[in-house]
């Protein structure tokens, strides 16, 4: 008989987090997952905190329903304004957002602490970055710089090539001549990691690029390691999507983001 075991819960407000998603199952391949893509609303960046928070707080709340063991905010604007919310409405259960991990890593990966983010207009106008990478380096110098068009890249799945490396050139290059000490660029936004080379090939290589998914799913499995949050011992081992519209959408594009396919047939439909 094949046991079961709560799975860890996953939230966007659409797709990009299933970068968050698909780092999450190469740290822990023994977990189950349940993803949830605020599909409906999206983008949750060019909208108000309290709008943020309060679809942040129904997503969750629908996780938690499920009966997830834990929580993980792969957005970036929502882990901005909402984690703290979120874990006082649902403690004790352990949850995880992208803003610390990200911030931690870039401050370990800054040898001069210049250091450049890169985000939506939410994440960016929020300034948890900010705040964040100086509470860890007081004297660093954080700029950011909101990056839209890297999210519609994303979901038409134009990563690599001279279209996406054009836009890369416009949004940084300016940026980076003004800074030439900057060594570390935080992508701020979970769409951003499928779009690492486009970026890289501007930034070049002495300027490291953080990606805040893989260090939030290290964080993740620090957490299971060192007995925080409960090791799966099930038999049997999933991964299960929700969706608040589009599902067929959904698993088109976030195939882009997970780096496999997704059958829209396994794309559930939910209302928040």
């Amino acid at each position: 008989m094949q046991r079961t075991e709560p799975p860890i819960g996953v939230f966007d407000s659409g797709v990009g987090g299933l970068t968050v998603l698909r780092a999450l199952r190469e740290r822990l391949p023994g977990e189950s997952f349940l993803y949830l893509g605020d599909t409906a609303r999206l983008p949750y960046g060019t909208k108000s905190a309290e709008t943020v928070c309060r679809y942040a707080e129904q997503a969750a709340s629908i996780l938690v329903d499920h009966g997830v063991k834990a929580l993980v905010i792969a957005c970036n604007t929502a882990s901005s304004v909402a984690l703290e919310h979120l874990r006082r409405r649902f403690a004790p259960l352990p949850v995880f957002g992208v803003i610390e991990p990200g911030a931690e890593a870039a401050v370990a990966a800054s040898r001069r602490g210049e250091i450049l983010v890169i985000a939506t207009e939410g994440t960016v106008r929020g300034g948890a970055y900010e705040r964040a990478i100086r509470a860890l380096r007081p004297a660093a110098a954080v700029i950011s710089t909101p990056c839209p068009l890297f999210v519609a890249l994303a979901e038409e799945g134009w990563v690599e090539g001279p279209i996406a490396e054009a836009i890369a050139r416009r949004y940084l290059e300016p940026i980076l001549a003004g800074r030439p000490e900057i060594d570390a660029l935080v992508l701020g936004c979970t769409h951003f990691p499928v779009l690492h080379r486009a970026i890289g090939a501007v930034t070049g290589p002495d300027v490291t690029l953080v990606d805040s998914a893989a260090t939030t799913a290290a964080v993740v499995a620090a957490s299971v390691e060192e007995g925080l949050l409960r090791p799966s011992r099930a038999v049997s081992r999933e991964i299960r999507f929700l969706a608040t519209d589009a599902p067929q959408r959904f698993a088109r594009v976030g195939a882009v983001f997970l780096g496999e396919a997704i059958a829209p047939t396994a794309v559930e439909l939910v209302d928040l």
